[in-house]
């Protein structure tokens, strides 16, 4: 039996906290942590940074992690959207938190590159 797709919107009401499980995969062999066992080269420092950046994001968009394992060529999140936090934010924190994610380049560094 086939299974059909609904658009979140259908599943879960605007506004409610939902949970969800996220899975982002490397391609063409290519990895995320761990040693390359085709090249032999190590990625293991990639890792606290994968770790770092769930928990910056989980701060700017106001989302629960209740798990989350990066592994040699993927990772998983399980989340939950907290939306009676944002609920509360003002026009000017939502500014705050959108400047978070993507800073403004530095005055006569259009690239966003330093140097």
């Amino acid at each position: 039996m086939g299974s059909m797709t609904y658009a979140r919107s259908i599943l879960i009401p605007p506004g409610s906290p939902a949970t969800f499980h996220c899975v982002s995969r490397c391609v063409r062999r290519a990895f995320l942590c761990g040693e390359d066992r085709f090249t032999g080269k190590p990625f293991e420092h990639r890792r606290q940074w994968v770790e770092d950046r769930i928990h910056e994001l989980s701060e700017i968009f106001a989302v629960a992690i209740w798990g989350y394992a990066v592994m040699s060529n993927h990772l998983h999140v399980v989340l939950q959207t907290l939306p009676e936090v944002v609920a509360v934010w003002s026009d000017d924190e939502i500014a705050a938190r959108w400047m978070r994610l993507f800073p403004r380049p530095a005055p006569g560094c259009e690239s966003g590159i330093a140097g």
